[in-house]
């Protein structure tokens, strides 16, 4: 008998809520632990000592975000800086969008691994190990696939209809660095790029113009 959407969303936010048990994040000590977004952070963030079922939500998931954008992707977090809630419990999610040949570039997450759920659409998804072999496959509606945490992953929708997926991770702070990003839009000096990617001066300017965000 094949499994319907939804055995399969419970059945992989059921791994996720195991693998909690080794999540990234230090082990919670009370009850709760409603982040206090406004004191000073330390690793994680302070408790504060009034709260309501508001810390405990977020609707920000229910539609699709915009995805007119360079990459004609988006992705909207649910994590510890939108549910305070979530502080101490080492769970959070979020959810991507794609256009049709959207892409959400090669990126890690240095403090949790991903878990991702297809709403809709058919993606191409990997990512690679560090041995430099790449993992891929095409996933397509009520489909699941994991990303190891730390490990540069993407997922890209080469239909011409759009696509969604609901990602799980291990951390209530995941973090994401855009290698592209990363590289191409802060301070790294652009003798280390050229001499990176065998590249001249010019072709980093070009990069960094692509990439720089655009001015409102």
């Amino acid at each position: 008998m094949a499994k319907t959407p939804l055995v399969l969303s419970l059945t992989s936010f059921f791994l996720l809520f195991v693998s909690s048990s080794m999540a990234a994040d230090p082990d919670m000590l009370q009850d709760v632990c409603v982040a206090d977004l406004t004191a000073i952070k330390v690793n994680g963030f302070a408790c504060k000592s009034n709260f309501t079922a508001d810390d405990f939500f977020f609707g920000g998931l229910a539609n699709p975000g915009s995805t007119n954008n360079t990459y004609g992707s988006l992705v909207t977090g649910a994590n510890v800086e939108k549910v305070p809630g979530l502080n101490t419990l080492g769970v959070s999610m979020s959810r991507i969008d794609y256009a049709p040949g959207g892409l959400n570039p090669p990126h890690i997450h240095p403090r949790a691994t991903e878990i991702i759920f297809v709403l809709e659409g058919t993606l191409d998804v990997g990512f690679i190990t560090t041995a430099n072999v790449l993992i891929s496959k095409t996933i397509t509606k009520g489909d699941v696939f994991v990303f190891p945490r730390g490990l540069v992953h993407f997922q890209k929708n080469n239909q011409k209809v759009p696509a969604a997926v609901i990602s799980g991770f291990n951390s209530q702070l995941p973090g994401t660095q855009s290698l592209a990003l990363t590289l191409f839009t802060s301070a790294v000096p652009d003798n280390v790029l050229t001499k990176t990617f065998q590249i001249g001066t010019k072709e980093v300017e070009k990069i960094r113009s692509k990439l720089a965000p655009k001015k409102s």
